[in-house]
């Protein structure tokens, strides 16, 4: 009997890039996709951290492989994407824009670092990749990008000023993506989560903290909601 993954759709024999797939949100897409019988790649700063997800991922039966990449960085950026282009020979069906870096501080704290740290991560490197992997998203014949956002892209959250730019960035760049690459027959969209509490949190003040920074209302958040539904222009 076909499980209840099998019954809703398969992706088997679908090739996907996940980075920051060894923790967080990243772990999670990697499982579901893998779950859904896709063949993975995903990359990470920490060989320890990949070898280890390599293993538990292999003892579930998962089709997943991984690799050294500092995201940060153009030229292992290239290496990475020409390590995807040779595991599934020079096609891509689904590149998941994950990785990313918050920083919770009041605006005029910011350094020209803070931004360059931030901006790096979070919108010169998902776009360098989707870049890096058009020709083989596209040679796929079926191909979907997927970005990691943030609602603070699209509200204003205190002490986020550059970490909501970055995402507001790549709301923007979905849309012109989506209306450039459809074409190419390449779906092009966001996905934009609440607070999530992942180990990305290690870096801010306190958790407490960014709860409190995180509180809002429910109306602001259903004014939010529907804000989103506009966001791809081609689905």
């Amino acid at each position: 009997m076909a499980s209840s993954r099998e019954q809703r759709w398969s992706l088997k024999g679908m090739t996907a890039l996940v980075t920051g797939g060894t923790r967080g949100i990243g772990y999670s897409i990697v499982e579901e996709l893998a779950g859904f019988g896709a063949t993975i790649h995903t990359c990470s700063r920490n060989q320890k951290e990949i070898d280890e997800r390599l293993e538990e991922w292999k003892g579930k039966g998962y089709n997943v492989s991984g690799s050294v990449c500092d995201l940060l960085v153009k030229e292992q950026r290239e290496d990475l994407m020409k390590i995807v282009s040779s595991i599934f020979d020079g096609k891509l069906n689904i590149l998941i824009n994950n990785a990313g870096i918050t920083l919770i501080k009041d605006a005029s704290e910011h350094t020209t670092e803070d931004y360059t740290f931030i901006m790096g991560m979070n919108f010169q490197s998902p776009f360098h990749l989707s870049q890096l992997s058009h020709p083989l998203l596209k040679a796929s014949g079926d191909a979907s990008v997927v970005f990691i956002s943030s609602v603070s892209g699209v509200t204003a959250l205190p002490s986020m000023s550059v970490y909501a730019a970055s995402k507001g960035a790549i709301n923007q760049l979905t849309k012109n993506l989506a209306c450039e690459w459809a074409k190419d027959n390449i779906r092009t969209n966001t996905v934009a989560p609440w607070g999530v509490n992942t180990t990305i949190l290690n870096n801010v003040r306190s958790l407490q903290s960014l709860r409190n920074t995180l509180t809002i209302s429910f109306l602001k958040f259903q004014t939010l909601t529907l804000a989103f539904s506009h966001f791809s222009n081609y689905i």
